[in-house]
């Protein structure tokens, strides 16, 4: 498998630039390549802007969903490039399982590494995990894994089922109430450089058939993350579904259950009961 390693982060405006050109003529198998960064450093006024849309507190050690920001402009150069099988306009995010080995410090240097793995075959189409992993000194870190649907698209023959669900128990109690403004994707694409039109208002939205502009996943799992900030553990894996879209704007409501080595979550419509984000989080007893 080869890995090529970058010197800085690719443009994530170019690079949804590129995906659009490039959405026809995809197919064939999943490239066995790697992309990678080293030495990568956070900067701090970038930190405290993330904690602010995400409303999370502002600490020395970096909230879990954090390094995902790092990793996903290499995520994007690899599925923008011609040889991944899918065309990334019209991916939907649909599952994002991270993991946290220690807690990893503000001040530590992260290599980063990404591939794809798991072609898989899904009711509504196909599905692909792109996954990201972080280290310090050799050691990793952190991890994560990203599963994205491409409605109507084929899988390869022999693929395996797409694994996209998260099982939880019930979750009837309402522990918050958030109201979702409707600028809340741009603050967050702001911030992480996640620029993807359905993101950013109702205009381009509906361009790529929504009705309104909807808000990123990863916003969204971590504002339950700060949500249970000083009641998670140092080591965790994080690991959610993303149901419905949410659209914007919105008012949701956070359910949460305690249970044997962590909690249960929800993200909820407050009015219709819609389910956009459920999702376990639990201690992570081995260490990698």
């Amino acid at each position: 498998m080869a890995t090529t390693v970058l010197d800085a982060a690719p443009s994530l405006a170019s690079l949804y630039a590129k995906a659009a050109l490039t959405s026809r003529g995809r197919g064939g198998e999943l490239p066995d390549t790697r992309l990678a960064r080293h030495g990568v450093t956070v900067d701090r006024d970038h930190l405290a802007d993330y904690a602010r849309v995400c409303r999370m507190p502002l600490a020395d050690v970096l909230p879990a969903t954090y390094p995902h920001m790092l990793a996903f402009p290499l995520q994007m150069a690899l599925m923008t490039d011609r040889a991944f099988p899918l065309a990334t306009v019209g991916l939907v995010h649909v599952r994002n399982r991270i993991e946290v080995f220690r807690g990893v410090r503000a001040d530590e240097a992260l290599d980063l590494e990404v591939w794809a793995e798991r072609f898989a075959a899904h009711r509504s189409g196909a599905t692909v995990d792109l996954c990201a992993s972080a280290a310090v000194g050799g050691q990793a870190v952190w991890r994560s894994r990203s599963t994205y649907l491409s409605r109507g698209a084929k899988a390869p023959d022999g693929a395996p089922e797409a694994d996209v669900d998260v099982a939880v128990g019930s979750l009837e109690r309402t522990a918050a109430t958030w109201r979702v403004p409707d600028d809340a994707g741009r603050r967050y694409a702001k911030v992480s450089g996640d620029v993807n039109p359905i993101h950013l208002s109702g205009l381009t939205a509906k361009a790529l058939g929504f009705k309104r502009a909807i808000a990123h996943g990863m916003w969204v799992k971590a504002r339950v993350l700060g949500a249970l900030a000083g009641r998670l553990p140092e080591a965790l894996e994080v690991d959610v579904a993303f149901r419905k879209p949410l659209f914007l704007p919105s008012t949701v409501a956070l359910s949460t259950a305690e249970v044997t080595g962590g909690w249960d979550v929800a993200v909820r419509s407050a009015t219709s009961g819609t389910e956009h984000l459920i999702g376990s989080i639990r201690t992570l007893k081995e260490k990698h």
